[in-house]
């Protein structure tokens, strides 16, 4: 028996859900929110797998993972009927009404997030923020992107807005929409104007000034929207159709 087996107890359930947690907040897992099995998780913290167990049980009921019998433990609350529905809304949609939509309600998250944001919050945006220009590769960009918009609207402390936030932001999934995205940002001086944005909102948001905010967020919506405009048109300039060849 080794001396993993050998130290059991309450201590070691204790110690297995605090380095769970502290892999969880510096996203530790796989893009796609999978865990490790509960063995694979026992030799990484080096601790009993009944201990690890008993830690998921906790993050599970705290709303932190989900589990799915015969698929594993994936990060976040459970999907519902509605998360579902959303992916078909999603898969129907074009780039232009998921802006529409975006500038209607990124703004208003920001301007609550600049009344209820908690101080951790805000830490937690200027760190993500740094994240996004650390690598130059879109798919890292467009996953730490996404984090900070999202942690803007779950700072706004509303959980039917981030609900609907989560439904727009599903698009960003698709590849389709990234590769437009990250043309867009090769445009002149798009990539230091969005760092740029960002963290004007972010210092709005940290201010206390929700009027300020919300406009900020709205500046760097209508800007991304412009861009992709832009690009789109160039992409039907470069690829005509055939009717137009």
């Amino acid at each position: 028996m080794n001396e993993t087996s050998r130290i059991l107890g309450p201590e070691n359930a204790n110690y297995a859900l605090e380095r769970l947690r502290e892999l969880i907040t510096v996203s530790a897992f796989g893009r796609d929110g999978k865990l490790p099995t509960e063995r694979t998780l026992s030799e990484r913290l080096g601790v009993g797998r009944r201990e690890v167990r008993r830690a998921l049980e906790v993050l599970e009921a705290e709303g932190l993972i989900w589990r799915k019998q015969g698929a594993g433990t994936f990060l976040g609350q459970k999907p519902d009927s509605w998360s579902d529905h959303a992916a078909s809304l999603v898969s129907g949609t074009n780039f232009m009404e998921i802006m529409e939509v975006r500038l209607r309600l990124e703004p208003q998250l920001a301007q609550l997030a600049a009344m209820r944001a908690k101080p951790s919050d805000i830490a937690r945006m200027r760190e993500t923020c740094l994240k996004i220009y650390e690598r130059t590769d879109a798919d890292w960009r467009e996953l730490w992107d996404g984090s900070l918009h999202r942690l803007i609207a779950q700072s706004a402390g509303n959980q039917l807005f981030l609900s609907l936030f989560d439904v727009v932001n599903r698009v960003r999934q698709d590849p389709t929409w990234q590769a437009v995205r990250e043309r867009a940002r090769r445009l002149d001086h798009t990539l230091q104007e969005s760092r740029d944005q960002h963290a004007e909102i972010i210092d709005a948001i940290a201010e206390r000034d929700p009027a300020k905010a919300g406009e900020a967020m709205r500046n760097h919506l209508l800007t991304l929207q412009e861009r992709l405009v832009r690009q789109t048109s160039m992409d039907h300039l470069d690829h005509p159709s055939k009717e137009n060849a």
